[in-house]
């Protein structure tokens, strides 16, 4: 696959800026285009604006903006694209101009360039249609504010080549998104639900039913969200909702018809008034109304085959910010009332039909099964994906549990020489589900945890032992757990963007999947030490220094490179390895008796005392039971075997969750610095 190293977007309005900064943020080139000067330099402004204020919030630093703004080029000379990979239509929503650009594009850009449209309201087809290169046309639907909202929604068209498509899932990770795949239909996946959900507000609101204090109300506890439906309105425009839902009306019937009181309110030019009082009686049976028509769309989309179950979720969740995706809500109130309230719409509106698959779910009498782990076979390669990018990809019962069936699957089938792992979206695995630990403390089931990492250290040890070549792609962040199964892989394709790192210590734990033990086995006892007391990050270009990383490669080589290692065959791993010069230091600091001297506190002797105060300075915000631990563990692990090494984890395991330091740990993650008491 060729590299992407250069994007164009035609538009500098709020939504074209947007995307280019975002490409910007990520380290890309990107070419924003729009036809006056004064529209391009208004883009380049608000993208400044922005940055600006992530400064202000810590998101960024200071220095950050200019290196961002050098890879920003304005321009109104629309020849600038000629040469690049991608180039993304962010025009307002008018088919004839966009059609008029396409063509336009077509003719100037070369055979290489894959044209992408924004839309949100026209078939993608469309536009490919009006080009010499249909198979090269995709669609690339961004969510408001696309520099914030992590959500993209890829469509290819009925012509798209899986080429185009792969290409397309490669930038969309490249600059940072979450993307799902969708059929060109009507709404694609997110629109499909949320516009129905404004538009049935609004009706709600022309029945008399409730006013807008109530259904707002209703809705933010239905989907626990912070903006109801007639404030999202205020905020992103009327007459976008009615754009949405005029258009779902011609191509999907009177059900997604525009609600005539929102017509009205676009004529005043004026916004809802949200003022009032909340009417304690009537929000169930907004709630219900709400519920009925979302969810009944949803399971309607899917049955259709716009997108799948855990992708409408996965839409829910990162591009409108709910809680829970449609098919989760419909999990927690059950099959039966979802029945139910899809029952009330369907008898509500004559050409709403009820969906086939919530039919044959209740038949069934069970809840949805998400499938978090994929697999799939090409040629003689397995790529198995742990698809849960709303939560950086993190291990629980379930994900551990379906890693074990694909991983056997493709170990079991004798056409697969190598299995590679990856996460979806930015991150590789970001560790174990932390509410998982916390629940199951707070429940007094440490059992429980003892038994689900015995069970990860099983299925780590057959990964580290298959007949078949096992490799992880490192091409984002790890932490944790899902560095410890980079780890168990036989070989590590990484990219610049992955990285490795042991926090567990500064949450009250350690590491329990073999993070240790194969960070000893790799570097000797003194510097898995210094790792899982310090939680440093291991960058990619260091891991392969260490001789952890088997290659580091653009992205665009990663297929090349697992095809060259599937040519050399199985590397030694473990191999004998110099340590490099600069790694020394840390090394020596954690050498010998050392390691107990830090953990008193206390400046080892002989040392360069300006690094070892940082450290005790870091070590100071960690567990100190935790630190202890681990100091036990990996001094007895450089003693033994790799599979009493993993007992000697596991031992341990009911001690460092029985601790109050260890539930204080897990608990404060994300809400505030935790305060240990070494109990």
């Amino acid at each position: 696959m060729s590299k992407i190293s250069k994007i164009g977007v035609v538009g500098a309005g709020n939504m074209g800026s947007g995307i280019a900064q975002k490409i910007a943020q990520e380290g890309l080139d990107v070419v924003m285009v729009d036809t006056e000067d004064e529209f391009v330099k208004r883009g380049m402004d608000n993208i400044k604006r922005l940055l600006r204020e992530g400064v202000e919030r810590k998101i960024f630093r200071t220095d950050d903006i200019d290196r961002i703004m050098s890879r920003v080029t304005g321009t109104t000379d629309l020849k600038a694209l000629a040469d690049a990979d991608l180039v993304i239509e962010a025009v307002f929503e008018d088919k004839g101009v966009k059609t008029d650009l396409f063509k336009r594009l077509d003719g100037l850009c070369m055979d290489k360039t894959i044209l992408a449209t924004n839309t949100s309201s026209f078939y993608v087809r469309e536009f490919a249609e009006a080009t010499s290169r249909p198979d090269r046309v995709i669609g690339l639907h961004y969510f408001y504010h696309p520099a914030k909202n992590r959500l993209l929604e890829v469509i290819p068209h009925k012509k798209t080549s899986s080429q185009t498509t792969d290409r397309a899932l490669l930038a969309a990770k490249l600059h940072g998104k979450t993307a799902i795949l969708v059929k060109d239909a009507p709404g694609f996946a997110v629109n499909r639900f949320f516009v129905p959900f404004l538009n049935e507000a609004a009706r709600i609101l022309e029945e008399g039913l409730a006013g807008i204090p109530t259904i707002e109300e209703a809705a933010k506890r239905a989907f626990r969200i912070g903006m109801g439906p007639f404030e999202l309105m205020n905020v992103t425009g009327i007459p976008i909702a009615v754009h949405a839902s005029t258009t779902l009306g011609n191509e999907l019937g009177p059900f997604y018809a525009t609600a005539g009181i929102m017509k009205s309110q676009m004529g005043k030019k004026a916004n809802w008034d949200l003022s009032g009082e909340v009417e304690g009686g009537k929000i169930d049976a907004v709630m219900d109304r709400l519920y009925g028509v979302c969810l009944g769309v949803a399971a309607a989309l899917v049955d259709e085959g716009v997108a799948t179950m855990e992708d409408t979720d996965r839409g829910a969740k990162v591009g409108l910010r709910w809680a829970l995706g449609p098919f989760e809500i419909m999990n927690r109130l059950g099959i039966e009332k979802t029945f139910v309230l899809v029952q009330k719409v369907v008898d509500r509106y004559p050409d709403f039909r009820m969906p086939g698959l919530l039919a044959r779910q209740r038949q069934l009498g069970r809840p949805f099964a998400f499938t978090l782990v994929n697999l799939a076979i090409n040629h003689d390669i397995a790529t198995i994906t742990i698809n849960r990018p709303e939560a950086m990809n993190a291990l629980n019962e379930t994900v551990v549990e379906q890693l074990t069936e694909r991983f056997s699957e493709a170990e079991q089938n004798p056409g697969v020489s190598a299995i590679v792992f990856q996460g979806a979206g930015k991150a590789f695995v970001a560790g174990a589900d932390i509410r998982y630990f916390v629940e199951k403390i707070k429940a007094g089931k440490i059992a429980d945890i003892v038994d689900f990492t015995r069970k990860g250290h099983r299925l780590f040890r057959r990964i580290e032992d298959s007949n078949k070549l096992t490799i992880a792609l490192l091409d984002g962040l790890s932490m944790g757990g899902g560095s410890e199964l980079a780890l168990a892989c036989q070989a590590i394709v990484a990219t610049s963007a992955g990285s490795l790192s042991f926090p567990e210590t500064g949450i009250g734990i350690y590491p329990g999947l073999g993070g240790m033990l194969r960070l000893g086995r790799h570097l000797g006892p003194e510097l898995a030490k210094y790792y899982t007391f310090t939680g440093a990050a291991i960058t990619a270009v260091d891991a392969q220094k260490l001789g952890i990383v088997t290659r580091l490669v653009d992205p665009s080589a990663v297929d090349e490179a697992i095809r060259d290692l599937i040519g050399e065959g199985r590397p030694d791993k473990y191999r004998a390895r110099p340590i490099p010069e600069r790694f020394i230091l840390w090394q020596t600091l954690f050498g010998a008796g050392n390691a107990t001297t830090l953990l008193a506190s206390k400046m080892p002797p002989g040392v360069d005392e300006a690094v070892a105060s940082k450290i005790l300075k870091t070590m100071g915000n960690k567990a100190p039971l935790a630190l202890k631990l681990v100091n036990q563990i990996v001094d007895r692990q450089a003693k033994a075997s790799p599979d009493e090494g993993i007992e000697i984890e596991l031992d341990n395991l009911k001690t460092i969750f029985a601790t109050a330091d260890a539930l204080e740990g897990l608990s404060s993650l994300g809400r505030k610095k935790p305060e240990y008491k070494g109990l």
